[in-house]
């Protein structure tokens, strides 16, 4: 979740507003197309109709009903004269119309603004405040969230706020313990992670040997079994590996050889209940820069720490604990970076050519 769309979206659309203003009250461009195209309308209407009276005229005296070919003479009914000079008069308003319509121009940018800043500002609004679609890159939230999944994020979960510069302009709520939430990455703001509210602010968060605390509590925990899924397996590992790529049988080697060291548990955090996994004694916070720099509490096997969350901060960790470089490396997230609530898995999509999967559909808790 590296790219912003945003960042071309609404440019795109701010631009589409401007030329559509522009024209709307200065330049007029569509508006007279609009008028041109609605006079040669009624001026083809009235020539059709004018075209039928004088045929049906015409075969009524028993004369040719060729319209064009008409030749008036002295012996010509009165009738067909007048339905003639009718059908003349609407021939030449067409032919005018038909002139007007061709000599009116609109650029092709004003037209672009009125046929695509419509669907620009539904789509803007409704990733800025409503939902948006994510796609997972990384298996630091397994088992909960796969590399390969596409999700839905509450956008007005936190707040609303403006694209770009995410400035809130209506608080809608707040975060609960055990929320799956996305985020702008406080070292790359340009970039979304997704990992688990566990420390709101003002809490203090502490491990110890597998166990979670907040303000004191212990987080339910409990050992549980889970067989996870032979092609997600084989995907678990990232495609790079300090610096060197992995073929795709290389990584199912990998993947395979870790899980047969993996450790589950189910915590019970907030109103959540979700796996988390564990590999092995890894225990990688006792390699965490912030939690080394921050928690004088951590021991040298990171088994046991300990931290207070500042006000206006949050602490998140990956479900899969000893895989995720989350809050215990890189530190808080500002409440300013927040970006909504992970709440709905729709799509699961392989790498490459795969054909998506809809099995995993579901709420993500």
């Amino acid at each position: 979740m590296q790219f912003d769309i945003n960042l071309i979206l609404v440019p795109l659309t701010l631009l589409f507003l401007v030329v559509w203003l522009l024209d709307k009250f200065a330049l007029r461009q569509h508006r007279a197309v609009k008028a041109a195209a609605r006079e040669h309308k009624i001026a083809s209407e009235n020539l059709a109709r004018s075209q039928d009276t004088l045929r049906l005229t015409l075969e009524r005296h028993q004369l040719p009903s060729d319209v064009d070919a008409l030749a008036i003479e002295p012996s010509t009914p009165p009738e067909v004269v007048a339905a003639a000079r009718d059908y003349g008069i609407a021939k030449q308003a067409a032919a005018q119309a038909q002139s007007q319509l061709h000599s009116t121009k609109q650029s092709r940018v004003v037209r672009w603004a009125y046929e695509y800043l419509p669907i620009l500002l539904v789509i803007v609004v409704v990733r800025a405040w409503v939902i948006e679609p994510f796609n997972i890159p990384s298996s630091s939230m397994a088992p909960t969230l796969y590399t390969g999944d596409f999700i839905v994020v509450n956008k007005s979960a936190y707040g609303l706020r403006l694209p770009i510069t995410h400035t809130k302009i209506l608080n809608t709520g707040e975060p609960e313990h055990g929320d799956v939430v996305v985020f702008r990455y406080p070292l790359q703001p340009n970039q979304y992670y997704i990992k688990r509210m566990i420390g709101l602010p003002g809490d203090a968060i502490s491990y110890d040997d597998g166990v979670l605390s907040v303000n004191g509590q212990a987080v339910p925990t409990t050992a549980t079994t889970y067989q996870m899924p032979q092609p997600l397996l084989d995907t678990l590992m990232p495609q790079v590996i300090g610096g060197q790529a992995l073929s795709d049988a290389e990584r199912a080697d990998f993947g395979r050889a870790e899980e047969s060291h993996a450790r589950y548990y189910t915590e019970t955090l907030g109103e959540h209940e979700y796996r988390v996994r564990y590999v092995g004694d890894l225990n990688v916070a006792k390699d965490a820069p912030f939690l080394l720099e921050q928690s004088p509490q951590v021991a040298q096997d990171g088994t046991k720490w300990q931290i207070t969350v500042p006000e206006g901060q949050y602490f998140v960790m990956g479900d899969n604990r000893d895989r995720s470089e989350d809050a215990r490396f890189w530190g808080f997230v500002p409440e300013s970076h927040l970006a909504g609530k992970a709440t709905y898995i729709w799509m699961h999509k392989p790498a490459g050519f795969a054909m998506p999967s809809f099995s995993r559909n579901g709420g993500i808790d």
